[in-house]
């Protein structure tokens, strides 16, 4: 059964994780090169892919007692929290250098698949290891509801993606975003806490 609430809380923690993140700067330098919506069809697939790796995985980790899931979660929770606040206090000048990172030229004739292909290339290979990945997996194992989260969590990188490619480097600018990383940091340590009270059963069953 898909829950609302779930989806919901999963969306504001992968898209406030992916805001700053290096595959929100190559969807934004692909959407600037080729034709938008090819690009963002295989960004598109490329996010699809790793959710459905990362809810697989976190599925794996509901296999373990309930104890020892929120022992891992919690410690997760942290690392994510570690990862968003140190990406939210990344410089514009290192923005700047990552905006210019190479993406491989195709001539002006490239049809659709070559650029969707593209597209899904280079968003599968940034994606590995990133922090919404094991973000997704974490939420997957905490709430032991993948479909849910996996919806959320394409649906925020998707989002992402949309609003790099379409808004540009004016959106960098315009959102306050070292506020908005450190919300989303203190965000996962409550979490974290909460599933710590879970494992060492304070709280929860």
């Amino acid at each position: 059964m898909i829950e609302l609430g779930v989806i919901a809380v999963t969306f504001a923690l992968i898209f406030v994780g992916e805001l700053p993140d290096k595959s929100a700067i190559a969807a934004l330098v692909l959407g600037t090169r080729f034709p938008w919506r090819w690009a963002f069809t295989g960004i598109a697939a490329a996010f699809l892919a790793h959710v459905v790796i990362a809810v697989a995985a976190g599925s794996l980790l509901t296999l373990l007692p309930h104890r020892a899931v929120e022992g891992v979660v919690a410690v997760l929770f942290v690392i994510g929290a570690v990862l968003i606040w140190r990406e939210g206090l990344e410089d514009e000048e290192e923005m700047e250098a990552e905006e210019e990172a190479e993406i491989p030229e195709l001539p002006d004739t490239a049809g659709f698949w070559k650029i969707a292909s593209l597209g899904f290339g280079v968003i599968f290979v940034a994606e590995w290891g990133d922090l919404t990945q094991i973000l997704t997996a974490n939420l997957a194992a905490k709430y032991h509801d993948p479909l849910s989260v996996g919806i959320g969590a394409t649906l925020g990188l998707w989002a992402v993606g949309l609003l790099a490619i379409l808004g540009g480097r004016s959106l960098i600018r315009v959102l306050p975003m070292r506020w908005i990383t450190r919300v989303a940091a203190a965000v996962m340590v409550v979490l974290s806490v909460y599933s710590l009270l879970n494992a060492v059963g304070v709280i929860g069953g």
